[in-house]
């Protein structure tokens, strides 16, 4: 090849040069636009141009390893291998990323090796991928190796580890790593806070919120308030509801992510709030209101017994053509059922069925018949249980039916009830309970005592404080 650079003319091997450079500029500009990258390739592949270029291929290995194949990074590499092509450092990042996103431990083992091989084994950048490749695979004391290993660590080598501890369940591990880190960063308090919020944890996710944001004075990003939205609902807490929003709003990061107002909303509903969630709802500008915004606000007044706002709201979204979902069936049909709107809830749910082409899951089944329940329609109910397809039908449809049963006294109907649930689940005393209950409150008081007894004979787990009032 270099024989044939030094017999071709001067303007030639100009022309070269700007060509590859003109290639390269391309190759960089085009990240992100999938069939702009593979015209290139196919084009840098029939040329044979730039074949011996090491960063002329890197932005296609970076391209395939985000994209959504990653394993074309490796079709690449295969191929640069086979043309004794030489690799860099960003080279083996991005093949590592791919391997991270196929979730490819074999491939990230090979890697390992090559990477030791070829003198990278001091690289953090290099080491970090390979940490993270482990990580994510669940490959958790290679990763703890690899990271012992590093001479040289900086935050993200940290957070990857503490991630792929938190994704695998070791929060505690998380937890220690995290307190050992020289300088916490807020992806770091981030992630902590995500993993005691997914572990129902919300106590230690509050009080690590609490550290980070006003002891420590570290800026939440929208990732962290998105973490600590599900917390605040859980633990009812509104003034650190109002705290985020307020924040939100200074910083900027209300308007600029649809996904902070929507979360807001929905936690100020659950925090009891429903002034504050309807306000929420209010500011979002039209235009940028999507199906979660409208969802969030009919379930927030559904959980509020608000039910004609409810569906009030519901026509609005259908006259500004925002197409429902079954979540926001699920939320209308929750307050029918707590508003004792029947029929609107049953026209609601052949709406769902019939012109949106939804089928129903057993949550809008539940509904249904703790509907029909609550208003003394028990024929209508039972008749809708026995029709639920196998498939979908389960005990937890039967209890409610058998709790409806218990409140307005049917015992006929409860016998039938509990054939269904013990055919089911045959250990759950709060079924046995519940129909001894429903006979002594119409003074069977020897069926009920014989229900007890079969309920000891079977060992069936008892329940304290059973309610269905």
């Amino acid at each position: 090849m270099n024989l044939m650079r030094m017999k071709q003319p001067p303007h030639l091997h100009l022309h070269l040069h700007l060509y590859r450079r003109k290639l390269v500029s391309l190759l960089r500009q085009h990240q992100s636009r999938r069939s702009a990258m593979q015209q290139l390739h196919s084009h840098l592949i029939i040329t044979g141009a730039c074949m011996d270029v090491t960063s002329s291929w890197n932005p296609l290995l970076r391209h395939y390893s985000l994209g959504i194949f990653p394993q074309e990074a490796f079709f690449l590499f295969t191929h640069l291998r086979l043309h004794q092509n030489s690799f860099d450092s960003f080279s083996f990042s991005y093949l590592l990323k791919a391997c991270a996103n196929l979730q490819n431990l074999q491939a990230g083992l090979l890697l390992h090796a090559l990477t030791l091989k070829l003198g990278f084994e001091f690289h953090v950048y290099v080491h970090t991928g390979l940490l993270h490749v482990y990580a994510v695979c669940g490959a958790l004391p290679e990763a703890k190796q690899v990271f012992d290993e590093m001479s040289v660590r900086n935050s993200v080598t940290w957070n990857v580890l503490i991630s792929g501890l938190v994704k695998w369940g070791e929060l505690d591990l998380a937890r220690s790593l995290f307190d050992e880190m020289p300088v916490p960063t807020v992806v770091s308090w981030t992630t902590i806070i995500d993993g005691y919020t997914r572990m129902n944890q919300p106590k230690q996710a509050l009080a690590l919120f609490r550290s980070m944001f006003i002891d420590e004075g570290i800026k939440p990003t929208e990732i962290t308030l998105l973490a600590i939205f599900p917390t605040i609902s859980n633990l009812g807490a509104l003034e650190i509801c109002q705290l985020v929003h307020t924040y939100g709003e200074k910083s900027g990061l209300n308007a600029l992510d649809i996904r902070i107002r929507n979360s807001l909303l929905d936690t100020y509903a659950k925090c009891g709030c429903i002034e504050s969630a309807s306000r929420v709802f209010g500011e979002i500008a039209a235009k940028i209101r999507n199906l979660v915004s409208w969802t969030s606000i009919i379930s927030a007044f559904a959980m509020h017994g608000m039910a004609k706002e409810a569906l009030a709201n519901f026509e609005r979204m259908q006259k500004e053509l925002v197409k429902p979902n079954r979540i926001t069936f699920l939320s209308v049909l929750n307050a029918c059922s707590h508003g004792g709107l029947v029929e609107e809830g049953l026209e609601f749910f052949r709406k769902m069925v019939n012109e949106y082409q939804i089928s129903p899951d057993v949550k809008h089944y539940g509904c249904l018949i703790d509907m029909l329940g609550r208003a003394g329609r028990l024929d209508e109910a039972e008749k809708m249980a026995l029709e639920i397809p196998n498939e979908v039908v389960n005990v937890v449809i039967w209890r409610t039916l058998l709790g409806a049963c218990s409140f307005h006294g049917d015992v006929e109907m409860g016998a039938r009830v509990i054939r269904k649930t013990l055919e089911m689940e045959r250990k759950y005393g709060g079924d046995y309970v519940l129909l001894s209950n429903i006979f002594a409150g119409v003074g069977r008081y020897s069926d009920a005592e014989r229900v007890r007894r079969l309920m000891d004979e079977r060992n069936a787990s008892k329940v304290a404080g059973l309610s269905f009032v």
